[in-house]
């Protein structure tokens, strides 16, 4: 077994490239109690002799991470909860938070996010919205969404139900959930800019 870091020194890339490749499940790892990665030496050494492995994975968002993600949430205490379970996770992304749709529509024109997580109930222009405006806009066809609300199911069913394409997080959040979405998002994103 061996750190992220002795990894890293093996394979001469960064520890966060380590990371990545771990969480996009393309080197096996696994967590000890204390949350430190461990790999096997075996799959340090299959990595480095396949030939991906001569360059360090390539990361198409800004900030360094793999996936570009946006927040947007009305409730300042929720945001921050957000950020502390991201910034937890150690998965490959680059966070940005909006307080309303608005904010959301015009941050995701400049941005063109890989994920969108969407709070409904907001004043102004809602969560609804936002989605119903991407999944109109083909440019945007790739983005990944998801809503989380406190809405009951007869509240969802009134405003239409949940689109096709787009995953429902209830609120409470269950974050182990959200975390597998996140974790498969950044992995599929991952296998996208290897095929390109």
């Amino acid at each position: 077994m061996c750190t992220t870091q002795r990894a890293a020194e093996i394979l001469g890339i960064s520890v966060s490239s380590v990371q990545q490749l771990v969480e996009a499940g393309v080197i096996e790892a696994w967590k000890t109690k204390g949350g430190h990665r461990r790999i096997p030496l075996h799959a340090v050494l299959r990595y480095k002799a396949t030939p991906q492995a001569e360059a360090p994975p390539r990361t198409p968002a800004a900030g360094g991470g793999v996936s570009t993600v946006l927040v947007v949430e009305d409730n300042p205490l929720q945001r921050a909860i957000y950020e502390r379970q991201f910034s937890s996770w150690a998965l490959p992304v680059s966070l940005t938070f909006c307080e309303n749709g608005y904010q959301a529509l015009m941050e995701i024109a400049r941005r063109r996010p890989h994920v969108l997580l969407a709070d409904i109930i907001m004043d102004g222009i809602d969560g609804y919205e936002v989605v119903k405006t991407i999944l109109a806009d083909p440019e945007l066809a790739g983005m990944h969404i998801a809503l989380l609300s406190g809405m009951r199911e007869e509240e969802l069913d009134e405003r239409g139900g949940v689109p096709p394409g787009v995953v429902f997080f209830a609120k409470p959040v269950n974050y182990d959930e959200l975390r597998g979405y996140m974790k498969a998002c950044c992995a599929q994103l991952l296998r996208q800019c290897d095929w390109n």
